[in-house]
Order: structure tokens, then C-alpha cells, then sequence
């Protein structure tokens, strides 16, 4: 299981800004969704157009002013391993407990998923954290105001590139690699695992383009 330590802000800034009609809670869900959308096609899930192009106005249209967390859910194939499923899950504004998180984890199809992401609204207690970790499918949690922005769309932020397999023993061949941790918000942001090696191209400054990679440990 994969999470994000410490305090998540106060969203209610950015949509208020940046709300064009609706409630601020049909705005709010529709924002963290459109994140979790173009997230899900960065890591090369099969997404359609249809749903990365959807705007807030047809998003209430389909899910209402207020929406119900459990028609938020998401589901996608690999583009590269069709059999090979991601679900997304937005879980309810109340603390996550233990019995709430089995509750969760057994209404789950298991067949052919390989990720699991919840969407949390409140906290998790350590209990539940416990029965996560325990699941045989990696599971990862974001808090829904770490996705009301989409980071790897600042203009400052390099391009990030997962190398395959066989690039990655090109490169260690090559070059002596930086080791870095992962948790931080890019690698949540594109699901980098221990082991994986990410090419990171930064344009603009003193070269137009300058390239560097990057060993998660």
C-alpha cells in the first residue's frame, strides 16, 4: 500500500477559484476525477477521449449536483497488457475503519486487476491501513485533495518517462544511475515501483534540453 504522509491542505481555495458553475462539490469530485483520468492514461491505461475530454457541465449532467461516491469508480485495461486492470474506488467522507475497509474489499471482482487506487475524503485509521496492506493486490491511497490539480502539468515540471526493462539494462551498463525514494508526488503520480528507472527531460533554462535518470529504491 502506498500513501501520502501528513496534512492535505485545504482544497476548498482552489475550487473556489477556479468553479465555473454547479456546487462546490459536484466541481470537487469532477476535478480530483479528471486528475485520476489523466493519471490513469500517463501510466498507459486504455482511457477513452470520451472521459478525458468530459467537461464540468456534462460531468453534473451525468452524476448530479451532488454525486454519489460509488458511481465515481474507474476501471481500465493496460493499453500493453489488456488483461491487466486498474480500479479506482472513491470511498465516503467518514473515517475509514476496519470493517469499512473489508466492507470495500469484498464487493471487488479480483479478476484480471492488477492495481487498486482509493480516493479518500477522510482518514484512515491504522487498523484498516493493516487489512490494505495485507490485500494480495498493491493498493495505493490518495487523499481527493491531492488530486485537485494535476502537478506533472506545471509548466516548471520535466517530462517523466518509465524505461522498460530492457532499456533500464542498457542504461545500467552505461551509466551510473541516481538512487532516490519513491513516495514522493511524482513517483505516487505515475505509480513508480522499486527497481524502476525513470528518464526525466528538463527543457528551457540554460540548455534547451537537458536529460537525466533516476533509479527508485
Amino acid at each position: 500500500m502506498e500513501s501520502q504522509a501528513g496534512s492535505h491542505g485545504d482544497g476548498n481555495c482552489i475550487i473556489a477559484a477556479a468553479m465555473e458553475d454547479g456546487s462546490m462539490e459536484s466541481y470537487r469530485y469532477y476535478l480530483s476525477r479528471r486528475t485520476l483520468l489523466e493519471m490513469l492514461t500517463d501510466r498507459g491505461y486504455d482511457v477513452p477521449p470520451s472521459e478525458l475530454s468530459r467537461s464540468h457541465s456534462d460531468f453534473r449532467a451525468v452524476f448530479g449536483p451532488n454525486p454519489e461516491p460509488s458511481r465515481l469508480r474507474l476501471c481500465f485495461p493496460l493499453i500493453t497488457s489488456p488483461s491487466k486492470k486498474i480500479l479506482v474506488i472513491y470511498c465516503g467522507t467518514d473515517e475509514i475503519r476496519k470493517a469499512t475497509i473489508r466492507g470495500i474489499l469484498l464487493q471487488i471482482n479480483k479478476d484480471g486487476l492488477h492495481r487498486l487506487i482509493l480516493v479518500l475524503q477522510s482518514e484512515m485509521n491504522s487498523h484498516a491501513r493493516k487489512v490494505l496492506d495485507e490485500y494480495p493486490i498493491k493498493a495505493e491511497i490518495f487523499h481527493i485533495t491531492e488530486l485537485l490539480m494535476n502537478i506533472t502539468k506545471h509548466v516548471l515540471m520535466p517530462k517523466h518517462e518509465i524505461l522498460s526493462a530492457q532499456e533500464k539494462r542498457k542504461l545500467v551498463n552505461k551509466y551510473k544511475l541516481e538512487d532516490k525514494q519513491g513516495n514522493d508526488a511524482i513517483a505516487r503520480y505515475y505509480g513508480i515501483e522499486k527497481g524502476q528507472v525513470v528518464k526525466i527531460t528538463y527543457k528551457g533554462g540554460i540548455f534547451d534540453s537537458f536529460v537525466n535518470y533516476r533509479c527508485v529504491s
